[in-house]
C-alpha cells in the first residue's frame, strides 16, 4: 500500500479527473461518440521536435551500445519513440486503438525498425511485455484515473529510465471557451502537471521535471481537425464555421507542457547526465489557453 500522502495525492487525482466527465445529459445529445483519436492527426513528424522529453529519453540509449530498446505507452502513431530512432533499434507499442497501432506498424515498417505492438490498457496488459531501456508516455496521464498503479508498472518495466510528457492543464482545457459557448458550462481547472510531479514524487520516486513549450506539426487537412474538435464538444457539422473560427484566431498549435522523469536504479545516473537538460521544478505553470496563439 502506498504512504498516505501518496494515496491522499492519488485520489485527488482520480476526483479531479472525474470533474471532466461529459454530463450524461450532453453525451444523450452528442451527434457522434466524443472518443478516439483519428490517426491522421498523429503522424509523427518527418524530423522529429528537438525537445527536453527527447532529449532526456535519447541520453541513456546514446550512453548504451547498440541503441537499446524503448516501450512507448499510449503510443499513438508513435511520435514519442520513432523520435528515438536512432539509436534506438526496437521499439514496442501499447495502445487501445486498433487503427493507431496499424499505423504504428506502418511508419516502423517504411523506416525499416523493428517493432511490436501491443493492444490493450496499461496496466492491464503489462505483464505481456517485455521490459526496454527506456519507457516514455505521451499525453497519456490524463486519462489515467487510478495512476498509482500505472506508474509502478512503468517504472518495473524500465531498466534505464522513464519519460512522461503531458500538458500543463488538461488537454481539453483549451477548448473551455467552446464548452461554454456551446454548452453553457464551465470546465474543470484541476488536476495540473504539478499534481502529476507530486503524486510520483509520494511514491518514492526520484523524479526531476521541466517544464517547455511544445507546437504540433501543421495540419494537412484542416477539415480533420475541425470535425476532431466538433466531436470532442458533442456538437454537430452545424457547428463546423465557429470551430474554424475559434481554431484561426486561438490557435491549435503551441501549448504548455512538462516533461517528467526519472532512473530506476539499475545504472548509474553519471554515465549520461546532460549538462543542457536542467531539473526545473516550476510549481506555477502558466494556464494552457495562456500559450502562444498559433492558427
Amino acid at each position: 500500500m502506498p504512504p498516505e500522502d501518496c494515496a491522499e495525492l492519488a485520489r485527488y487525482w482520480a476526483e479531479s479527473l472525474a470533474e471532466w466527465a461529459i454530463p450524461d445529459e450532453i453525451l444523450a445529445k452528442a451527434p457522434e461518440p466524443p472518443w478516439g483519436l483519428p490517426p491522421g492527426l498523429f503522424t509523427p513528424p518527418p524530423e522529429p521536435a528537438d525537445t527536453p522529453s527527447r532529449r532526456v529519453a535519447l541520453a541513456p540509449l546514446q550512453a548504451k551500445p547498440g541503441g537499446g530498446s524503448v516501450l512507448d505507452i499510449g503510443a499513438g502513431g508513435g511520435a514519442a519513440s520513432f523520435a528515438l530512432v536512432p539509436p534506438a533499434t526496437r521499439l514496442t507499442a501499447v495502445d487501445q486503438s486498433p487503427a493507431m497501432l496499424r499505423s504504428f506498424a506502418e511508419r516502423a515498417a517504411e523506416r525499416g525498425v523493428e517493432a511490436v505492438t501491443v493492444e490493450g490498457s496499461w496496466p492491464d496488459v503489462a505483464v505481456s511485455v517485455d521490459p526496454a531501456d527506456v519507457v516514455v508516455c505521451h499525453n497519456v496521464l490524463y486519462n489515467v484515473a487510478d495512476p498509482v498503479p500505472f506508474l509502478t508498472a512503468l517504472t518495473e518495466h524500465a531498466e534505464l529510465r522513464v519519460v512522461i510528457q503531458i500538458t500543463a492543464n488538461h488537454p481539453r482545457a483549451r477548448l473551455s471557451p467552446l464548452w461554454s459557448r456551446f454548452w453553457g458550462i464551465t470546465m474543470p481547472q484541476r488536476p495540473r502537471a504539478t499534481d502529476a510531479l507530486d503524486l510520483v514524487r509520494a511514491m518514492g520516486l526520484p523524479a526531476e521535471s521541466q517544464s517547455f513549450t511544445t507546437a504540433r506539426p501543421p495540419v494537412e487537412n484542416r477539415s480533420e481537425l475541425v470535425a476532431f474538435v466538433r466531436r470532442q464538444l458533442c456538437v454537430g457539422p452545424e457547428r463546423d464555421g465557429e470551430i474554424e473560427r475559434w481554431i484561426s484566431e486561438n490557435g491549435f498549435g503551441e501549448r504548455q507542457a512538462v516533461c517528467i522523469w526519472w532512473d530506476t536504479g539499475r545504472i548509474q545516473r553519471s554515465r549520461y547526465e546532460l549538462d543542457d537538460v536542467p531539473a526545473v521544478i516550476q510549481p506555477d505553470l502558466p494556464d494552457d489557453d495562456q500559450a502562444p496563439a498559433v492558427a
